[in-house]
């Protein structure tokens, strides 16, 4: 599932009303929404269906990490809501992620893509090290992208930073969501490895995770827009 317009764009809020009326004024001006454990946790199956109404395919960012039979699990618990993609952390392990991957296909033609998380894009080298993970940010995303790809995962989250090594290891079939994007002279907030949209679309980024600067924006569709426009150039 790679739609036309690669962006996503992440309602990360609690407020039910906001995600729905954000989700209805961005059809057609993105290729999707993501709803996150915030949003999930709050208001569940109901909230996720209420803004599914709005017809956008929804990236349900879950980041599941338990043993393998709970997080299979929980892949089977969201399955009947038809999410487009969900998500496990690679950290959890290979049977983890091979337990994901075979929980979703029971789904059959209607399963989502299961998609690994490798590093978060708040954190960098100095944090991997105070965790006790040795060389770098890249090294270390490549290392569980290849992982992912070994045990049944459609493709993994980075940062743009691993965009071209991991389509060079994983080939061009292989999804590489990338979040911590953020267009030119935008605020970069908490991310520390960040982007824009049209660099990360020509590094081959196959979807773009965009949340503030649309969502924050006075107009979020024109911002959408104007996204749209600069890949488009």
């Amino acid at each position: 599932m790679t739609p036309d317009n690669p962006v996503f764009c992440a309602l990360d809020t609690t407020d039910l009303g906001r995600a729905e009326t954000l989700a209805r004024s961005l059809q057609g001006s993105v290729g999707g929404v993501k709803i996150g454990m915030e949003f999930f946790n709050a208001h569940g199956p109901a909230g996720y269906r209420a803004v599914a109404a709005a017809g956008l395919p929804i990236f349900l960012d879950l980041k599941l990490h338990d043993i393998p039979n709970t997080v299979a699990g929980g892949i089977r618990a969201v399955l009947p809501l038809r999410p487009a993609i969900v998500n496990v952390h690679t950290a959890g392990g290979a049977a983890m992620m091979r337990a994901a991957a075979d929980a979703a296909q029971e789904a059959g033609g209607d399963r989502p893509l299961v998609i690994g998380v490798t590093m978060l894009t708040s954190l960098d080298a100095s944090d991997l090290a105070d965790t006790g993970v040795t060389g770098s940010p890249a090294d270390h995303v490549r290392r569980l992208a290849n992982l992912a790809a070994s045990s049944g995962l459609d493709g993994v989250v980075c940062s743009a930073h691993e965009i071209e090594v991991l389509r060079h290891d994983l080939g061009k079939e292989f999804k590489l969501i990338v979040p911590g994007i953020r267009p030119a002279g935008s605020d970069i907030g908490d991310q520390k490895r960040v982007m824009t949209p049209a660099e990360a679309v020509a590094r081959g980024a196959d979807l773009l995770v965009i949340g503030r600067p649309i969502t924050g924006a006075g107009d979020p569709r024109a911002a959408a827009e104007e996204i749209g426009r600069s890949l488009a150039a």
